[in-house]
């Protein structure tokens, strides 16, 4: 008799599914990124720029966390939709193909050069409703392709491998408007003028070059969305159209105790988030233009991908819990490092070595983004495999709505975090005057470097009780792989 092929070591997926899902995450992740980085600078800018108007961005941080709190209940109900579809396609791809549509118009429509004739408060309005509505969208394609990973194959190895793969591509994207914008800036006319629309009523409109930014990269970004449920599978089985009760997806949480460690420990390292929303009021400040902000992003997003290279060997040799408390111990140090250069240089901007350090302790600071931006990915797939262990419900759906609400959130609340140090640094009335004291970026860095790495240390304090790992996760994969192969 033939011996019974082992599916958790066997391989599953191929290359063209590998890049399938590694693009898709990087055109959705282009797309989130943009909106991260430089909707509070469009809207302080831009839509506040108008004569006699003057927003305040801190405001703007505060709105954009309100709606993402408020679009929150959306979450569950697509982790609920997931849980219960019937769909041909697959309960995951079906969803990500309905997200399509509505996220390229709404990131489109919030990037609206609009003039609000000085009213502060319609504004405000526009802002919240317009990201809001986008929120939504986003939710609906978000969940399903962070959750898709669960069931690309039942080979918990390969799966970290892909996982490393594609959140690479994925940070990538994340970062790749740095790059977009300030080429497009150089082609449109008159690109990336702050506090424009001056003069006349009929002068022609600034804020040109961030609409078409936005359309460019909807328009890619979805395209290469829609790449996942064209071309990958799902591997994994689950009961098609099993009915989850809200009450179950809170039971599923409370009762998953890893996986409520690893949802706490997301939410104390919220400032990890913080470095992206203020990323182009940092090169603004320390460079001299938010147009070198893919200086500013490009070192750091660069130790970020080397991090996640390195993530499936450090788990290997050490495991997923302490892959995660060496990355954010050593984020916590690196970021102190670079704060202090960076304090230091602000004031002899022309010395070289400390010119060199400062550029070199960005990277550092980059090389811990694995424990933020990879390791909660595969910590959730282990924890969905050990629930479905234990219960013999695998709630994917309900657990990765769970995970991209508190990614979502977090990533809301460390940009209003940051923006508010930006207001509070004077920065907006340095940008107009075309001079920012060394005060403003202490201020600023501080908010860029140094807070993250504290929370970072922070945020180690749950994954201490964690303990999906070693032996313990490979005779989770083992049971499993029985119990399916009975089924």
């Amino acid at each position: 008799m033939a011996a019974k092929t082992d599916v958790t070591t066997q391989k599953h997926m191929n290359f063209k599914e590998i890049a399938a899902y590694s693009l898709g995450l990087f055109g959705f992740q282009a797309i989130v990124g943009l909106l991260n980085s430089y909707q509070a600078e469009f809207d302080g800018s831009i839509l506040g720029g108008y004569e006699n108007m003057a927003i305040d961005v801190g405001v703007v941080g505060i709105l954009i966390l309100v709606a993402k709190i408020v679009s929150a209940v959306f979450d569950p109900i697509v982790g609920n939709m997931i849980d219960r579809s019937k769909s041909k396609r697959g309960k995951f791809k079906s969803m990500i193909l309905y997200s399509l549509i509505p996220l390229l118009i709404m990131t489109a429509v919030i990037f609206l050069p609009i003039d609000f004739r000085g009213n502060n408060i319609l504004c405000y309005i526009w802002i919240f409703a317009t990201y809001l509505i986008w929120s939504l969208a986003m939710t609906l394609g978000d969940v399903p392709s962070q959750g898709i990973a669960s069931v690309l194959t039942p080979n918990p190895t390969e799966r970290t491998n892909v996982v490393s793969i594609s959140n690479t591509f994925k940070q990538i994207g994340f970062s790749a408007c740095v790059v977009i914008v300030p080429i497009v800036c150089l082609i449109v006319p008159n690109g990336s003028q702050v506090f424009g629309f001056e003069g006349e009523t009929d002068t022609p409109m600034i804020g040109a070059e961030y609409l078409g930014t936005a359309v460019l990269t909807a328009v890619l970004g979805c395209a290469l969305f829609a790449l996942i449920p064209i071309l990958n599978k799902e591997r994994v089985p689950y009961v098609a159209g099993e009915k989850t009760s809200f009450g179950d997806m809170i039971a599923a949480l409370k009762n998953n105790k890893p996986f409520m460690l690893v949802i706490i420990s997301y939410f104390l390292g919220f400032g990890r988030q913080m470095a992206m929303g203020i990323q182009v009021q940092a090169a603004t400040v320390l460079l001299g233009s938010q147009n070198l902000v893919a200086v500013l992003g490009i070192v750091t997003a660069v130790g970020s991908m080397i991090s996640m290279a390195l993530c499936p060997v450090l788990i290997k040799k050490l495991n997923e819990k302490n892959t995660y408390l060496l990355l954010s111990i050593y984020g916590f140090a690196a970021s102190i490092f670079s704060f202090i250069i960076g304090h230091f240089w602000f004031q002899n901007p022309g010395n070289t070595v400390l010119t060199v350090l400062f550029y070199a302790s960005l990277f550092l600071i980059g090389l811990q983004f694995g424990a933020v931006t990879l390791m909660p990915m595969i910590m959730t797939a282990d924890t969905v495999d050990y629930y479905e262990y234990e219960t013999g419900k695998r709630m994917e759906g309900a657990a990765y709505s769970i995970l991209t609400l508190t990614i979502k959130v977090c990533l809301a609340l460390g940009t209003a975090v940051g923006l508010i140090f930006v207001q509070k640094s004077g920065y907006y009335a340095s940008l107009a005057s075309g001079s920012f004291t060394n005060a403003t970026k202490d201020i600023i860095f501080f908010a860029y470097t140094a807070l993250p790495g504290i929370l970072a240390l922070l945020s180690i304090i749950p994954m201490f009780k964690y303990d999906i790992v070693g032996e313990k996760k490979a005779k989770i994969s083992e049971a499993l792989a029985a119990r399916r192969s009975q089924k």
